[in-house]
This record gives C-alpha cells, sequence and structure tokens, in this order.
C-alpha cells in the first residue's frame, strides 16, 4: 500500500504534517524525539516495515518540527502531547500502539493516560519522561541559567548542529506533566529499549520509569553499548521484533 500524505488544521490554523500507510491490525503510531522529524532512521524503517507487512501506520511532525508549521521556540509540552492526541483522533481508527522515541517516550505515555481506551500497547526507545525537569534543568551551566532569567531563552550548543534554543516556558510548562516517580496508571504491554552508553537519558532514569508503570506486561531491554539513538542495524532489528510482538 502506497503511502499517503497530508497536513492537519489545528485549531489554531498550524498544520501539521503527516504520512499514513493503511493496512490490517491496530495502526502503529510514530512520536519522535525533541527536535526530531518523521524522516529519521527508525520512523523510516517502521514505515519499510508496515509496507512489507501489510501493517497500518502513522507517523507525523509536531508543531515546530520538520515539516509542520510553527515555530520550534514557541513549543511545549502542552502543546505537543495536544498534537499527538488529535494525530490519534483524526488519523487512527481503533486501537494504536504508540512507538515513542525519547521525548516521544514521555508524550506516549501521557497520551496514554489521556486516551486509555485508544491504546493496545506501547513500544518506547530511550523514553525521558520529565526531561524538561528531571534532565535538562539541572544539567544548565550557569550561563544558561542566566540567560533563561534574564532573557527567557538560552541557545544551547549542540553535538549534532547548530544551537538550539531552551525557553522558560518549555521548562515551566514541563513541569506540569510530571509522571515521576508514579505509579503510572497504564496498564497495556509496554516495551522499552534503552542504551547503556546513552549521554542523553541515563539508562537509570528509564528503568524508574519501567518500575513506574503499573501493568505487569513490561520488559526492559537494556542495550549495554546502545547510544541514546538506537539507530544501527542491530538496534532497528530489536525495534522492529518489539513492535511487531505487542502489535
Amino acid at each position: 500500500m502506497a503511502e499517503q500524505a497530508g497536513y492537519l488544521t489545528r485549531d489554531d490554523g498550524a498544520r501539521l504534517a503527516w504520512r499514513k500507510i493503511d493496512g490490517r491490525g491496530a495502526a502503529v503510531v510514530w512520536l519522535g524525539g525533541f527536535r526530531s522529524d518523521m524522516t529519521g532512521t527508525k520512523a523510516q524503517a517502521l514505515a519499510e516495515w508496515a509496507q512489507a507487512a501489510g501493517r497500518s501506520y502513522v507517523r507525523f511532525d509536531y508543531f515546530g518540527h520538520g515539516a509542520s508549521d510553527g515555530d520550534f521556540q514557541q513549543g511545549t509540552i502542552t502543546r505537543w502531547r495536544a498534537d499527538a492526541l488529535a494525530v490519534l483522533e483524526a488519523l487512527v481508527e481503533g486501537e494504536a500502539v504508540l512507538v515513542g522515541s525519547s521525548m516521544g517516550g514521555w508524550l506516549a505515555c501521557l497520551a496514554a493516560l489521556a486516551a486509555p481506551e485508544r491504546i493496545k500497547a506501547m513500544v518506547l526507545v530511550a523514553p525521558a519522561p520529565d526531561f524538561t525537569e528531571a534532565l535538562m534543568k539541572p544539567g544548565l551551566p550557569p550561563q544558561g541559567r542566566a540567560a533563561l532569567e534574564r532573557e527567557g531563552v538560552w541557545l544551547r550548543p549542540s553535538l549534532y548542529g547548530e544551537p538550539y534554543p531552551i525557553t522558560r516556558t518549555l521548562l515551566e510548562d514541563g513541569a506540569r506533566w510530571s509522571i515521576l516517580p508514579g505509579p503510572v496508571p497504564i496498564e497495556v504491554p509496554v516495551r522499552i529499549l534503552q542504551g547503556g552508553e546513552d549521554p542523553d537519558v541515563p539508562w537509570t532514569h528509564a528503568l524508574e520509569l519501567a518500575q513506574a508503570i503499573k501493568g505487569e506486561d513490561v520488559v526492559f531491554t537494556l542495550v549495554k553499548d546502545g547510544d541514546h539513538r538506537l539507530s544501527r542495524p542491530q538496534d532497528i532489528a530489536r525495534l522492529i521484533a518489539a513492535v511487531g510482538e505487542v502489535a
């Protein structure tokens, strides 16, 4: 089945870019990470899997990400959570299997808490729940804290390209959506893949989420030499196997 593409217009007129493959079974829905988009290695690999297996698959870009409208600097967890729920409502019939990477793992949890009847299972890759409060805020250097206090935004240096903005609004808003230490009342099957060499999300943080989730069918896989992206061929194979198992 050919992949369709289009835009979902939100209430404020901003458009979210999406791609969809029609197929059988619960729709697999990709939730990307902070500053990533739906053309990344893992999202594309899942699209190829879905086409080959005849499975339903949806991927999209949040507000301010990728091909979607909006200024990234205006984005918040509240907004991106609402985007995920809007995609579920508009583009998915029946149950969904949420596949969340990094920030997308947090948003997957928030979507499952908001619409539990829509979620069949979850696969989380290096999930970063509460990352604004638990990971980002404690790691701010003095100059970052000063810039946030003075201007409301700090341009954080990146290993992967240009510096990117961290806003006071993002940090304050993120604190509203904290789910740890739990319990997190999610009862569906959950598979978590986490790199032991992840510099962005410590494996202990992802394990805390696994332990906080209320359901019993939770499997935590530590890839000892894995990084944050978990995009090597062997990592992609693990991801597809996990999605296939719960889908």
